[in-house]
């Protein structure tokens, strides 16, 4: 039995990931971490969970804990999840995988020095639609890739008009911005579609001054094969001009569905249109998981989500944003 234990039970833990702990076969939920005892205990009230902490180090070294999921914002990552490999246990972050690509190379050498395991979590390696866009691409519906459109526009919220700025938008939290948190998933599938990124070009600024980070990056990206991708990520367009789209274009047809939304995946090529149902599961992270119980229960079974594809997709957008942040982080 893999027994499970959360450092942040916060909202991504309450749907996405959290309740998967305890459906997975093999597996359950034993214990959670939150600094705010009073959040920590109805959190674990909420879900059925024994034991709550607010010290981490109690719940990495909790003797029917031998897992944990690492669930705070990227900024204490690294020292975590190398806490926790020290003690023995595999580590299941959440994404990004570090602040930047130095850390989860940190990360990746204490996992070898202690020969324990590091999961990410890049889900959509997982969930169906995903899998099916890669098989389709493989059965040959639209001939070799040619290029690969994704763009992303969302309006600034409530908070970031005021002033209170969430985690997402603060680099010393997060890494960089919104894009660190978003389009690290798209990054992360292109990695799984087509191999490593080979080269990088950029521009990143910030439009709208009400934080740090930027808020627009356009991006493009060299595969092998000469496989190009280009991608737009703007996070203070008005309502209007919001868009999720990925367009997977080939030498005869195109696959187009969106990463967030989960939109119907289409197919158009000489046979004409086809569609494909996108699922979304009720615990977006139900699948990674489950591979992730089965690969430490023994089963022999990769786990498509480690510590160094993770590390490939901060390398990349640490590329991208790197002369953004030049001048800033030398001060």
């Amino acid at each position: 039995m893999i027994n499970w234990g959360i450092i942040g039970c916060g909202n991504v833990t309450e749907v996405k990931s959290g309740p998967a702990f305890s459906k997975v076969d093999n597996s359950r939920l034993v214990a959670v971490m939150r600094r705010n005892a009073s959040l920590a205990a109805d959190y674990a009230r909420r879900h059925s969970v024994p034991r709550y902490y607010t010290d981490a180090d109690k719940l990495i070294n909790d003797n029917e804990v031998n897992a944990v999921y690492i669930a705070t914002p990227p900024g204490s990552h690294k020292d975590y999840a190398v806490r926790v490999m020290k003690a023995g246990k595999p580590v299941y972050i959440e994404k990004p995988m570090a602040l930047n690509f130095g850390e989860c190379e940190t990360i990746n050498n204490s996992s070898q020095q202690y020969g324990i395991p590091v999961f990410v979590a890049y889900y959509r390696r997982t969930l169906p639609g995903f899998l099916k866009i890669r098989n389709l691409i493989g059965e040959g519906l639209i001939g070799r890739v040619r290029l690969v459109q994704f763009q992303l526009f969302k309006s600034l919220s409530e908070n970031e008009k005021k002033g209170n700025l969430p985690w997402r938008v603060i680099p010393e939290i997060a890494g960089a911005g919104h894009f660190f948190d978003l389009a690290s998933h798209q990054l992360d599938y292109l990695d799984f579609l087509f191999g490593p990124i080979r080269k990088t070009v950029s521009v990143v600024v910030n439009q709208s001054r009400l934080y740090p980070a930027e808020d627009l990056v356009t991006a493009s990206f060299l595969f092998d094969n000469d496989i190009v991708a280009t991608g737009s990520w703007c996070f203070c367009v008005p309502p209007e001009a919001t868009r999720d789209s990925l367009e997977i274009i080939g030498e005869k047809g195109i696959i187009s569905t969106s990463t967030f939304n989960y939109d119907p995946i289409t197919v158009v090529n000489n046979d004409g249109r086809k569609e494909f149902i996108n699922e979304r599961p009720e615990n977006i992270q139900f699948y990674l998981i489950e591979q992730i119980v089965r690969s430490l229960s023994g089963s022999g079974e990769p786990v498509v989500s480690t510590g160094i594809s993770a590390a490939r997709t901060s390398r990349v957008m640490d590329e991208v944003v790197k002369e953004y942040y030049k001048d800033k982080r030398q001060k």
